[in-house]
Formats: C-alpha cells, sequence, structure tokens
C-alpha cells in the first residue's frame, strides 16, 4: 500500500509563486505514474498535471498550461507541483494520486488508485 502525503501549501498573493510536495512511502512508488487533481470549494475536482513513471512524459490541463510544472525524483519518492504566477482562481485543496499504470498520464481521477488528503492553496487578489 501507497501512502501519500502532500505539503507545501498556504496563503499567497495573485502572481506568487509555490512549490508543492507530494511524499511517497513503500518501494512501489517508481513503478507509479503520478498526478496532481485540485478541489475548489462547491466545485467537482479538476486534474491539474499528470507525469508518467520517469519524469518524462507529463500532461497538463489548458487552464495552468505555461504555469505549473509537474516533476518527481524517484530517488526520494517526491513529486511536486511548481506553480507560478498564480491567480485567485487557483484556490483549491490540491491533491496528489498514483496510478498503477507507470506509463499513464490520465486526467480521469477514478484511474488512480492512491491519495493524499490535500494541501490547501488559498491565492488573494
Amino acid at each position: 500500500q501507497v501512502q501519500l502525503v502532500e505539503s507545501g501549501g498556504g496563503l499567497v498573493q495573485a502572481g506568487d509563486s509555490l512549490r508543492l510536495s507530494c511524499a511517497a512511502s513503500g518501494r512501489t512508488f517508481r513503478s507509479l505514474s503520478m498526478c496532481w487533481f485540485r478541489q475548489a470549494l462547491g466545485k467537482e475536482r479538476e486534474f491539474v498535471a499528470a507525469v508518467d513513471w520517469r519524469g518524462v512524459r507529463t500532461y497538463y490541463a489548458d487552464s495552468v498550461k505555461g504555469r505549473f510544472t509537474i516533476s518527481r525524483d524517484n530517488a526520494v519518492n517526491t513529486v511536486y507541483l511548481q506553480m507560478n504566477s498564480l491567480k485567485p482562481d487557483d484556490t483549491a485543496v490540491y491533491y496528489c494520486a498514483g496510478n498503477r499504470d507507470p506509463w499513464a498520464t490520465s486526467n480521469q481521477s477514478d484511474e488512480y488508485e492512491h491519495w493524499g488528503q490535500g494541501t490547501q492553496v488559498t491565492v488573494s487578489s
């Protein structure tokens, strides 16, 4: 069983940057593709970004393309989300998730078997 713990959220101003981290326990991390989703208050969970097991192939939601970067370091079992030029619309709880298909970069939440507890990101205008 893989456990995922997100960190790095906080309160920032529009235009600022944040880097989220998701630390995974267990030896299977490098065999998982990973992603970030987010959920704003009163809204459905939304795909943000995904990366394959190698950290080579990535996929982004149009709303974050060019501003966010997903990456991973398999040596330390961690996936990151670098968020630049933050906007108030980016305010949400951010979740990382893992998929047993190492090559997948899916934007479908039901394809991810492992989920973290989330970290809050609030962007003020």
